[in-house]
C-alpha cells in the first residue's frame, strides 16, 4: 500500500464554514521529489496535520498560477541554480505536492478545466491547444469557479492573463469575475503589452488600460492592491502571470524588447515567440522575478491581517518550455509526458493546515475547482457535473484521498494516471506503461509485461473520452 492510500488522522473540523458548505480538513503522504523530506515533513511514519481546532470563517482563495512553470524550476522542487526562496517559504508554511498535474499540456485548455471544474474536451473553446483566435472562448452561460463562488457571496476577481476568449463575446466579467484587469490573450510583449497579433492587449475591465511599464510589476502591484482593501466578505483573487512565459524578457531589458516591439511592426508574427532569444540565465532572472513578486503580494495579505483565513493556491498552468528544468522528468510544454503536465504546486491555509508538509498524492487542476467550492460553500451546478475530485475531507477530516483515474488527451497524444501506473500513447501511436513511483522519468515500458494492466488501463481512457467532444477536423 502506497503512503497516499493511508487515511490521514487529525482533529476534526470544528469551524463553520458557512450556509450549505460541508465541514472540511487536510492531506497526507511522503515525498517523491527532490528534495526528500526533511524534519516536521510528512513520511509514511509521520502523516499530515491538521491545525489545531478552531472556528474559522470560509477562506479567501487567492489563486496563482505561474505560466509554462516547469515541475523542477523551484528550488524547492529541486532546482539547482534557481533561487526561489519566497515560494520555498510557502511551501515550508503548508504543502508541498509532488504529484500534482494541470489539467492540460498547453495554456487555455488548462485555464477552462480550472474555472469549469471539467474536462477541457467538455466545451468547445476548450478543443483549442491553445486559443489563437476569437472563434471560441469560454461560454458566458457555462458556471464557473467565479461565477458559483459569487453565487456563494464571495467577490471575485481575475488579474493577469485570462486566455479563454476574446472580446466582444468572452471575457472574465461575462463568466462571474466581478472585476478583470489583465490580457486576454496568450502571450504579450512584457513593455508595450503587445499581443501575438501585434494588438494591443492590457484591460481594465473591457476597456484598454495603457501602462507600459513591466507586465509582471503591474500585475503585483494590482494584486496587492487588492487583498490590501477593505473586504466586507471573503473574496476569490485569481492572479495569473504570463511570468516566465516567452518572450525571454526580464525586468529592465528595454533594448529587447524595443527590437521585438519592431519585429512586431513590422509584421514578423512570429516574434513574440522569440525562438532566437532567451538563455538559461535569462529564464532563471524571470523565475527568481516571479519569487519576488508573489512574496510581495503574500507581504501584502500578511500586512491586511487576512493571511490566516486565506487559502493559498501556487501552481503552473502547464509544464516548462526550452529553458525549463524538469529533471528528472521527460517531456516538457506541450506533451503529455510527465513534464508536460506534472507542475508544481503549494497550498497554505494557516488557520487550518499546518506547515511543512508534503503529499504525493496524484491531484490535477479540476480537483482544485473542486476542493474550493466545498470550502467555499458553494454547490456545483448538476447540469455541469465536475470532472475533478474535491480533496477536502483528505485535506481537513483525515479521510483517504479520493481514489479515481486522472485523464489527459491532446491531438495525438492521450494519458491517463490510476495511482502509480500511467497508461501513455504517444504521437507515435505505441501503447506504453510505466510504474511512476519507480521511473518518473518513464523509460521503462511495462507494457509488455503487464498486458492486463495496459488493458484496463487503455479502456478506461477510451470509455472517458467516448464522452467528450471530437476534435473538429483538421483541414
Amino acid at each position: 500500500m502506497t503512503s497516499h492510500d493511508q487515511k490521514l488522522s487529525r482533529r476534526a473540523f470544528g469551524g463553520v464554514v458557512g450556509a450549505g458548505a460541508a465541514a472540511v480538513g487536510l492531506p497526507a503522504g511522503p515525498a517523491l521529489a527532490a528534495p526528500g523530506p526533511g524534519p516536521g515533513q510528512a513520511t509514511a511514519e509521520r502523516p499530515f496535520r491538521a491545525a489545531a481546532e478552531r472556528r474559522s470563517r470560509r477562506p479567501n482563495i487567492l489563486f496563482i498560477l505561474g505560466d509554462d512553470l516547469g515541475w523542477a524550476d523551484l528550488s524547492s522542487y529541486g532546482s539547482p541554480h534557481i533561487r526561489t526562496p519566497h515560494l520555498d517559504r510557502l511551501a515550508r508554511r503548508g504543502v508541498r505536492f509532488t504529484d500534482a498535474y494541470s489539467g492540460s499540456a498547453t495554456c487555455s485548455p488548462t485555464r477552462f478545466s480550472l474555472y469549469t471544474g471539467r474536462f477541457p474536451g467538455r466545451t468547445k473553446g476548450g478543443l483549442a491547444e491553445p486559443i489563437a483566435d476569437r472563434s471560441v472562448g469560454l461560454e458566458p452561460t457555462h458556471p464557473t469557479l467565479a461565477s458559483l463562488l459569487k453565487g456563494a457571496g464571495y467577490a471575485t476577481a481575475l488579474i493577469g492573463k485570462w486566455h479563454c476568449g476574446y472580446l466582444p463575446d468572452y471575457s472574465p466579467t461575462r463568466s462571474g469575475w466581478d472585476e478583470f484587469f489583465g490580457n486576454f490573450g496568450g502571450a504579450l510583449e512584457y513593455y508595450s503589452k503587445l499581443g501575438l497579433g501585434g494588438e494591443y492587449d492590457l484591460y481594465e475591465g473591457d476597456a484598454p488600460y495603457r501602462d507600459l511599464r513591466y507586465y509582471t510589476r503591474i500585475l503585483t502591484e494590482r494584486a496587492s492592491d487588492y487583498v490590501l482593501r477593505e473586504h466586507d466578505k471573503p473574496w476569490l483573487l485569481n492572479l495569473n502571470f504570463t511570468t516566465p512565459h516567452w518572450p525571454w524578457i526580464a525586468d529592465g531589458d528595454e533594448e529587447q524588447s524595443a527590437e521585438i516591439v519592431r519585429r512586431i511592426k513590422a509584421g514578423d508574427r512570429g516574434a513574440l515567440w522569440h525562438q532566437d532569444g532567451g538563455s538559461v540565465e535569462k529564464y532563471r532572472e524571470m523565475v527568481e522575478d516571479l519569487d519576488r513578486s508573489v512574496g510581495a503580494v503574500l507581504g501584502a495579505l500578511k500586512r491586511s491581517g487576512q493571511e490566516k483565513d486565506t487559502l493559498v493556491l501556487f501552481a503552473s498552468d502547464n509544464g516548462g518550455e526550452r529553458f525549463s528544468y524538469n529533471w528528472p522528468l521527460s517531456g516538457n510544454k506541450s506533451s503529455l509526458k510527465e513534464g508536460g503536465i506534472r507542475v508544481p504546486t503549494l497550498l497554505r491555509w494557516p488557520a487550518r493546515i499546518d506547515g511543512g508538509q508534503v503529499s504525493d498524492v496524484p491531484v490535477f487542476t479540476p480537483d482544485w475547482t473542486a476542493t474550493l467550492l466545498e470550502l467555499a460553500g458553494a454547490r456545483p451546478d448538476p447540469a455541469y457535473p465536475l470532472d475533478g475530485a474535491s480533496l477536502a475531507g483528505y485535506l481537513l477530516r483525515g479521510e483517504r484521498a479520493p481514489r479515481r483515474d486522472l485523464f489527459w488527451r491532446v491531438r495525438g497524444e492521450r494519458a491517463l494516471r490510476r495511482g502509480e501506473w500511467k497508461y501513455y500513447r504517444g504521437p507515435g501511436g505505441r501503447d506504453q506503461l510505466f510504474r511512476l513511483t519507480e521511473d518518473a522519468r518513464e523509460q521503462a515500458d511495462k507494457a509488455s509485461a503487464e498486458p492486463g494492466r495496459l488493458a484496463a488501463l487503455r479502456a478506461a481512457w477510451e470509455r472517458t473520452d467516448a464522452g467528450l467532444l471530437p476534435y473538429p477536423s483538421v483541414s
